[in-house]
């Protein structure tokens, strides 16, 4: 996909120009995803006793949280590319909201499980958000503009395990029960997630020069149909065996990090027998690391591909995946309060490097297949939270065991990382500037073609 006008700087303090408002609206509307995919996460010792849960049915419902976006991912991509970014996200966020706010009305295991298993759908938001920046930032600042926004999208996760106990705590002081106080207070979320769909429709546009529609009806962009249709996009994507690479790659950070966000309160609420609002407040740590750990991430593999293009990018990226397994089996080991938090504080540091510097790859993988490659590296960490899932659903293993095997599985796909190779005339083009690169032909770009 050429697209021009990209942007080469990233201007956070910028609201006029169509890419920053992209930059700005895609990490929202993801931090709002994760407002609404996790906010019951940090409440589910109330839920577990109100729904008289078992370990094995948590742990089921946590699968079926991230089990449905695996599919919702490998295709929103390819909508993106058919409708465009803006389109996709706003419909993505409104009709999220509504199972977000109908969770309050499951009774029994079964209607709870349904519940999150449609809320599971909004955390194909990611893919939508690493799309939009992908086709809005030139390759010389692609890398940070993927990881500033998935991180900050990220961030959601930690906010909403400090948040969402606050929400509950200040109903329960209006005189509410906590049956009734954790059904209402999912009702904020999911308006928070309708209204951030609108003002994503209003204030964002698919492209630096205009929205899909009106560049189709100039003839600046051809339709979204045969050699450029989903079809062929999906079929280049996954004949590549780099992108099963990263979609591995991806299951070992992005879907660790889900897999913590799940059970994170939890367990430090039975293993150190905290509050629960302290339990949360302490979870939240993991993910508050976001605000910062994601984008350097991207930063770094920017950086690592001006001094030995994409072959920097790559080691970066087996790097923070080894450091992230390590760390992650040290954590499991931690009995201490305080030790436990520091290393849970490393290990999220590790992890969400690892993210960022995933997708400081994909935009060079397949330029032809942008948005497929986008989805089906983005489903891969949904596939591996769904895979750590039945670490701890079982009766038989601990949260502790469960943890340091995981960090084993980590370690071991770091040098997965290693089989991304590309050709020799590829690795000069990572972290040259915008202005080097080939420019789009007269008469405008093509989503089929290769991005710039």
């Amino acid at each position: 996909m050429d697209i021009r006008n990209k942007a080469t700087r990233i201007r956070l303090f910028e609201f006029k120009t169509p890419q920053m408002r992209a930059f700005h609206l895609s990490w929202f509307a993801f931090h709002v995803c994760f407002f609404g995919w996790f906010g019951i996460a940090p409440m589910m010792a109330v839920v577990r006793d109100d729904l008289n849960l078992t370990k094995t049915q948590i742990g089921n419902t946590m699968i079926a949280s991230v089990a449905v976006t695996v599919v919702v991912r490998l295709f929103i991509g390819l909508l993106c590319d058919r409708i465009g970014p803006r389109r996709t996200y706003t419909w993505l966020l409104c009709l999220g909201a509504l199972p977000v706010m109908s969770i309050g009305l499951a009774d029994s295991f079964e209607s709870f499980l349904l519940a999150r298993l449609a809320i599971g759908a909004i955390g194909a938001s990611f893919v939508i958000t690493q799309y939009h920046t992908s086709i809005m930032f030139g390759p010389n600042v692609v890398g940070t503009a993927n990881a500033a926004t998935a991180g900050w999208g990220n961030l959601g996760g930690g906010t909403t395990q400090i948040l969402m106990p606050l929400v509950l705590s200040g109903l329960l002081m209006l005189g509410v029960s906590e049956t009734l106080g954790w059904r209402l207070a999912m009702i904020v979320p999911g308006l928070v997630l309708f209204l951030t769909g609108i003002a994503y429709w209003h204030f964002t546009q698919d492209a630096p020069d205009g929205n899909f529609a009106d560049l189709r009806r100039r003839g600046a962009l051809v339709e979204a149909k045969n050699e450029y249709g989903a079809r062929a996009s999906f079929g280049s994507a996954i004949r590549d065996v780099r992108v099963w690479a990263l979609f591995l790659v991806y299951g070992a950070c992005f879907g660790v990090e889900l897999t913590i966000n799940n059970i994170a309160a939890l367990y430090y609420f039975d293993n150190f027998e905290l509050s629960l609002g302290t339990a949360g407040l302490i979870a939240g740590l993991f993910g508050m690391m976001n605000l910062f750990a994601r984008a350097l991430g991207g930063f770094f593999s920017d950086r690592f591909a001006r001094l030995s293009g994409l072959k920097g990018r790559v080691r970066w990226l087996f790097l923070t995946l080894l450091c992230e397994g390590v760390a992650l089996i040290l954590f499991s080991q931690m009995q201490v309060l305080g030790i436990a938090i520091m290393t849970m504080v490393l290990f999220s540091l590790c992890v969400q490097m690892a993210e960022g510097a995933t997708y400081g790859v994909v935009p060079f993988i397949n330029r032809r297949a942008l948005g497929a490659v986008a989805g089906i590296v983005g489903a891969g960490g949904n596939v591996g939270a769904v895979a750590a899932g039945f670490l701890f659903r079982s009766e038989s293993l601990s949260y502790q065991q469960g943890l340091f095997f995981l960090g084993i599985a980590v370690t071991l796909i770091a040098f997965a990382a290693l089989s991304v190779r590309f050709p020799q005339g590829a690795t000069s083009e990572a972290g040259r500037p915008v202005h080097d690169q080939p420019r789009a032909p007269a008469g405008g770009y093509r989503t089929g073609e290769q991005m710039s």
